[in-house]
Protein backbone atom coordinates (compact mmCIF):
# COMPACT_ATOMS: atom_id res chain seq x y z
CA UNK A 1 0.00 0.00 0.00
CA UNK A 2 1.14 3.11 -0.99
CA UNK A 3 1.53 6.06 1.56
CA UNK A 4 0.35 9.94 0.80
CA UNK A 5 4.12 11.12 0.84
CA UNK A 6 5.40 8.43 -1.75
CA UNK A 7 2.52 9.51 -4.14
CA UNK A 8 3.11 13.08 -3.66
CA UNK A 9 6.62 13.36 -4.35
CA UNK A 10 5.78 11.48 -8.00
CA UNK A 11 2.93 14.26 -8.54
CA UNK A 12 5.72 17.21 -7.47
CA UNK A 13 6.44 19.34 -10.71
CA UNK A 14 8.37 23.01 -10.64
CA UNK A 15 5.93 25.67 -11.67
CA UNK A 16 6.88 27.73 -14.55
CA UNK A 17 4.10 30.72 -14.13
CA UNK A 18 6.93 33.20 -11.98
CA UNK A 19 9.87 32.95 -13.83
CA UNK A 20 7.12 33.72 -17.14
CA UNK A 21 6.04 37.07 -15.44
CA UNK A 22 9.62 38.25 -14.73
CA UNK A 23 10.69 37.27 -18.82
CA UNK A 24 7.15 39.32 -20.06
CA UNK A 25 8.18 42.12 -17.12
CA UNK A 26 11.87 42.20 -18.92
CA UNK A 27 10.60 41.90 -22.21
CA UNK A 28 8.02 45.11 -21.66
CA UNK A 29 10.70 47.17 -19.63
CA UNK A 30 13.03 46.62 -22.93
CA UNK A 31 10.63 47.86 -25.49
CA UNK A 32 9.06 51.04 -23.77
CA UNK A 33 12.88 52.08 -22.86
CA UNK A 34 14.21 51.45 -25.86
CA UNK A 35 14.90 54.39 -28.29
CA UNK A 36 13.93 53.71 -32.04
CA UNK A 37 15.55 55.55 -35.01
CA UNK A 38 13.53 57.30 -37.75
CA UNK A 39 15.03 57.33 -40.84
CA UNK A 40 13.99 59.60 -44.07
CA UNK A 41 13.33 56.81 -45.79
CA UNK A 42 15.63 57.39 -48.97
CA UNK A 43 18.74 56.98 -50.13
CA UNK A 44 20.84 60.18 -50.18
CA UNK A 45 24.10 61.10 -51.38
CA UNK A 46 25.84 63.23 -48.66
CA UNK A 47 28.41 65.98 -49.67
CA UNK A 48 31.30 65.67 -48.01
CA UNK A 49 32.85 67.92 -45.60
CA UNK A 50 36.08 68.33 -43.45
CA UNK A 51 34.74 69.79 -40.22
CA UNK A 52 31.31 67.21 -40.34
CA UNK A 53 30.80 65.45 -36.83
CA UNK A 54 28.66 62.81 -35.79
CA UNK A 55 25.32 63.25 -33.79
CA UNK A 56 23.40 61.25 -31.82
CA UNK A 57 20.12 59.03 -32.93
CA UNK A 58 17.82 60.99 -31.03
CA UNK A 59 17.41 63.36 -33.91
CA UNK A 60 14.14 64.03 -36.26
CA UNK A 61 15.66 63.36 -39.89
CA UNK A 62 14.30 65.57 -43.08
CA UNK A 63 15.45 64.05 -46.46
CA UNK A 64 15.92 65.90 -49.70
CA UNK A 65 16.51 64.27 -52.96
CA UNK A 66 18.49 64.91 -56.47
CA UNK A 67 15.10 65.78 -57.94
CA UNK A 68 13.94 67.99 -54.80
CA UNK A 69 11.67 65.36 -53.01
CA UNK A 70 11.43 65.83 -49.43
CA UNK A 71 11.03 62.70 -47.31
CA UNK A 72 10.05 62.58 -43.48
CA UNK A 73 9.72 59.12 -41.85
CA UNK A 74 9.80 57.20 -45.25
CA UNK A 75 7.12 59.18 -46.70
CA UNK A 76 7.07 61.99 -48.93
CA UNK A 77 6.15 65.29 -48.07
CA UNK A 78 5.06 68.39 -49.62
CA UNK A 79 6.92 71.58 -48.65
CA UNK A 80 4.16 73.15 -47.01
CA UNK A 81 3.49 70.11 -44.77
CA UNK A 82 7.33 70.18 -43.26
CA UNK A 83 6.41 72.48 -40.47
CA UNK A 84 3.44 70.62 -39.53
CA UNK A 85 5.32 67.20 -39.55
CA UNK A 86 8.59 68.79 -37.40
CA UNK A 87 5.89 70.27 -34.86
CA UNK A 88 4.70 66.49 -34.42
CA UNK A 89 7.44 65.08 -34.40
CA UNK A 90 9.15 67.87 -32.29
CA UNK A 91 5.75 67.08 -29.62
CA UNK A 92 6.97 63.09 -29.76
CA UNK A 93 10.40 63.92 -28.77
CA UNK A 94 11.02 67.42 -27.40
CA UNK A 95 14.65 69.52 -27.62
CA UNK A 96 15.49 66.67 -30.68
CA UNK A 97 17.91 68.35 -33.28
CA UNK A 98 16.66 68.55 -36.80
CA UNK A 99 18.96 66.63 -39.17
CA UNK A 100 18.63 67.36 -43.01
CA UNK A 101 19.84 65.03 -44.95
CA UNK A 102 20.30 66.58 -48.53
CA UNK A 103 21.65 65.02 -51.71
CA UNK A 104 24.55 66.61 -53.08
CA UNK A 105 22.31 67.58 -56.25
CA UNK A 106 19.69 68.66 -54.70
CA UNK A 107 18.81 72.63 -55.03
CA UNK A 108 19.86 75.23 -52.67
CA UNK A 109 16.08 76.60 -51.78
CA UNK A 110 14.65 73.44 -50.91
CA UNK A 111 17.25 73.13 -48.78
CA UNK A 112 16.53 76.96 -47.13
CA UNK A 113 12.63 76.09 -47.76
CA UNK A 114 12.92 73.06 -45.37
CA UNK A 115 15.33 74.49 -42.76
CA UNK A 116 13.10 77.53 -42.79
CA UNK A 117 9.91 75.03 -41.93
CA UNK A 118 12.00 73.64 -39.13
CA UNK A 119 12.56 76.46 -37.42
CA UNK A 120 9.26 77.82 -37.65
CA UNK A 121 8.31 74.66 -36.40
CA UNK A 122 10.04 75.36 -32.97
CA UNK A 123 13.18 73.50 -33.74
CA UNK A 124 16.43 74.98 -32.08
CA UNK A 125 18.94 72.95 -33.29
CA UNK A 126 18.90 72.73 -37.20
CA UNK A 127 21.27 70.98 -39.01
CA UNK A 128 22.50 69.64 -42.50
CA UNK A 129 23.73 66.14 -43.03
CA UNK A 130 27.71 65.67 -44.33
CA UNK A 131 30.10 62.94 -44.24
CA UNK A 132 33.40 63.55 -43.11
CA UNK A 133 35.66 64.43 -46.12
CA UNK A 134 38.91 63.11 -44.41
Amino acid sequence: MLDKYSQADEEAQIDMTPMLDVVFIMLIFFIVTSSFVRETGVDVSRPSADTAVSTDSGSVQIGITSRNEIWIDKREVDPRAVRANVEKALAENPGAAVVIVADEGSNTSTLIKVMDQARLAGAENVSVAAKNGN
